[in-house]
């Protein structure tokens, strides 16, 4: 066995996992889109596969890519809705709403063939995870690619009511003595996330540290699906959540809570979830993924365009993707944000962003990322401390910026977005904590609550 095998007891994983799933429906348990999920695709003329160039006519048609219902989720939504997948040979690209992220695994690892999904949207790193066999069943391993970066910020941390006056803000130690007293009455307080070992959790995980707070012995930290996140808080059971748009504005408009921090907030143009499918279909199909590649960049591209965020909004918005109002996604869409205390943000620098950004691409899916999602599993013994010395290994195993490249000379990306690195430098955190992918190990030094 790996040292990634033998870092996670799978027993104990999936207990923690399976509470992710709570709600959903069995194995193959995604949620479909209703027969009307088709009106606006069929409005739109794709362009034949047959009017490509055989250098670019993918070997097949079809692919069915899972997502969860979330912003992240918007440029496969759009590359559908917009004819994009259509015009680059792809006319039948089939998007599989996900009850969870518990399912998108169990779907992942399933396969097409099983009824499955053969890849789609992933929090991070659990392409990584599902290549190493770290949270699937017996450990096998299932190799995947990761491709293309779907969207950076969109994602919060919100707070229940029952805690407005405790201070909760970007710097959470202003409630350390609120977390102190209820676990001084063996009360303590409730955090969750929408799954374990991934995105959310290292957000929340960060921010509460970063207070001086620990997420493993002073709180209780628990996954729980996001569509459960507004009830939870309603009934008083959950005091935090970490979650993707739009389950943080449905709590400040359903008054259920407020917005503490946003990730934004916390890391400018942070990696998020990202576009990841399993090796095997790629390897098979090459020009079918950089037509994929090629569509969602369009898509990507259009979303960023701020004229377009009312009618993404709306399409978003519609029953058999997100099924919420249309004004709880546009506000947060052009950078208007409120946070349920009064404040409110004006800055579309901190809106969701799907292709570039102040710091160059967002789409790029950087190397340098993908090592601090590791780094980060290492700081919390997710993964053993030997993981560094292989990571390099790891991410030239699953990460596919050469794809990506390809992908976007052949759309005719301009040279100047197109990053000519495979690290995006040393990041700075809110808290002022600084990772140099060059030196990861100094990361987790200057951390002062871990568990390495």
């Amino acid at each position: 066995m790996s040292p990634f095998d033998r870092s996670v007891s799978r027993r104990k994983f999936l207990i923690t996992a399976g509470a992710s799933a709570v709600g959903s429906i069995f194995l193959h348990g995604c949620l479909g889109n209703p027969p009307d999920s088709l009106t606006r695709s069929q409005a739109v003329q794709p362009v034949s596969a047959a009017n490509l160039s055989p250098e670019q006519r993918p070997e097949t048609t079809t692919i069915k890519l899972g997502y969860i219902p979330i912003i992240e989720s918007a440029p496969l939504i759009i590359a559908k809705e917009k004819g994009f997948f259509a015009r680059h040979g792809m006319s039948d690209v089939v998007l599989d709403k996900q009850s969870s992220w518990g399912t998108m695994r169990d779907n992942t690892e399933t396969g097409f063939e099983g009824g499955g999904v053969h890849g789609g949207q992933y929090q991070m790193p659990m392409p990584h995870l599902i290549s190493e066999g770290i949270i699937t069943k017996g450990n096998k391993k299932i190799p995947m690619y990761n491709l293309l970066q779907l969207v950076t910020h969109g994602n919060g941390i919100a707070i229940a009511n029952k805690y407005r006056e405790a201070g909760f803000a970007l710097n959470a130690s202003q409630a350390k003595g609120v977390i102190s007293k209820e676990k001084s009455l063996g009360a303590q307080f409730v955090a969750a996330h929408t799954f374990p070992h991934v995105n959310q959790d290292f957000w929340i995980r960060y921010w509460f540290a970063a207070g001086g707070i620990d997420p493993d012995n002073d709180i209780s930290l628990l996954p729980v699906p996001s569509a459960q996140t507004v009830s939870n808080m309603k009934t008083g059971t959950m005091g935090a959540f970490s979650t993707g748009d739009p389950w943080p504005y449905r709590i400040v408009a359903d008054k259920v809570g407020y917005m503490a921090a946003l990730t934004a907030e916390m890391w400018k143009e942070h990696p998020e979830e990202y576009l990841a499918i399993r090796a095997d279909w790629v390897d098979k199909h090459p020009k079918a993924t950089r037509a994929i590649l090629k569509a969602v960049m369009e898509a990507q591209q259009w979303c960023d365009d701020f004229n377009n965020r009312q009618e993404l909004s709306e399409i978003l918005a519609s029953r058999q993707y997100l099924n919420v109002s249309v004004k709880i996604l546009l506000d947060p869409f052009m950078g208007k944000i409120d946070m349920g205390t009064g404040r409110v943000i004006d800055d579309r620098s901190m809106a969701p962003l799907y292709w570039k950004g102040e710091k160059g691409s967002v789409s790029y899916p950087f190397k340098s990322h993908e090592l601090w999602f590791l780094t980060e599993s290492v700081r919390w013994n997710f993964l053993p401390p030997d993981t560094l010395a292989r990571a390099k290994t790891i991410i030239d195993a699953v990460n596919r910026e050469d794809l990506w490249r390809e992908a976007a000379k052949e759309l005719g990306v301009a040279a100047a977005d197109i990053p000519q690195s495979t690290s995006r430098g040393v990041e700075t955190f809110f808290d002022g904590i600084k990772f140099d992918p060059e030196n990861p190990k100094a990361y987790l030094d200057s951390l002062q609550i871990k568990r390495v």
